[in-house]
C-alpha cells in the first residue's frame, strides 16, 4: 500500500495539472482532506505533510478526535456532512467551517452559537441540485431567503455555495452540476461580514 505522502504528492500533481489547464494559480485552490472514518493519528500525519484543511461528516465522530488534534496550529476543520440544528452549538465549538448550511433556521442557530462563543464561523450554503433522496441541501428556489438570513448573521461569514452531484465513476457526469451553482446573481453571496 502506498504511503500517505506518496498519495498526497499524486493528488497535488493532479491538482496542479488541472489548475494549469484552467489557467488558475494553485495557491487559489484549497485541498480539503476528508478524514471521516480515519483516526486522529492520520490527521496528524497529514498535517505533518503540510495539509491544513480537514473535512468531517459527523459532529459525534469528530468530537472524539478533537482533543487529539486541538494543538495543530493553523489547522481548520470543516463540517461537510448534514447538520441538524439541535447540534449547531456543538458544531460551532468543534469546527471553523460549516459547509452544509441548508436553512435560515440553521444559519440563525449557528449565529447564536458563534455569538455565545465570541467567534465568527465561516459557512457555505449547501444546495441540492440532484434528485437523490440521500442528498441534503436547500432547494435552489429557497436560496435567496437563506442567503439573506446568513448575511444578517453577525457571527457568520458567508463564503459561498456547495453542492454534491450524484456519484459517478465518470467525472464528466458530475461537471454539469457545478455551473448550475453560478447561474444568475443568486449564486453570488458576496464576502459576508
Amino acid at each position: 500500500m502506498e504511503s500517505l505522502g506518496t498519495r498526497l504528492a499524486a493528488v497535488r500533481e493532479r491538482v496542479g495539472r488541472a489548475a494549469e489547464r484552467a489557467g488558475r494559480d494553485t495557491s487559489e485552490i484549497t485541498l480539503l482532506a476528508v478524514t471521516k472514518i480515519f483516526p486522529a493519528s492520520v490527521i496528524r500525519e497529514a498535517y505533518e505533510l503540510g495539509l491544513r484543511e480537514f473535512g468531517e461528516n459527523y459532529v459525534q465522530e469528530f468530537e472524539s478526535k478533537a482533543p487529539e488534534v486541538a494543538g495543530l496550529a493553523g489547522a481548520r476543520f470543516h463540517l461537510i456532512g448534514h447538520l441538524q440544528s439541535n447540534k449547531s452549538t456543538r458544531a460551532a465549538e468543534l469546527f471553523q467551517v460549516i459547509q452544509t448550511v441548508d436553512s435560515s433556521k440553521l444559519a440563525r442557530r449557528l449565529d447564536e452559537a458563534g455569538a455565545s462563543l465570541g467567534i465568527v464561523l465561516d459557512v457555505m450554503l449547501e444546495v441540492k441540485l440532484s434528485g437523490e433522496p440521500a442528498k441534503s441541501g436547500a432547494d435552489a428556489a429557497g436560496l435567496p431567503e437563506i442567503i439573506a438570513a446568513a448575511r444578517r448573521c453577525e457571527h457568520l461569514r458567508l463564503l459561498g455555495l456547495m453542492t454534491m452531484p450524484p456519484w459517478s465513476e465518470d467525472a464528466e457526469a458530475s461537471r454539469p452540476y457545478f455551473p448550475r451553482l453560478v447561474d444568475g446573481d443568486v449564486a453570488r453571496p458576496g464576502d459576508g461580514h
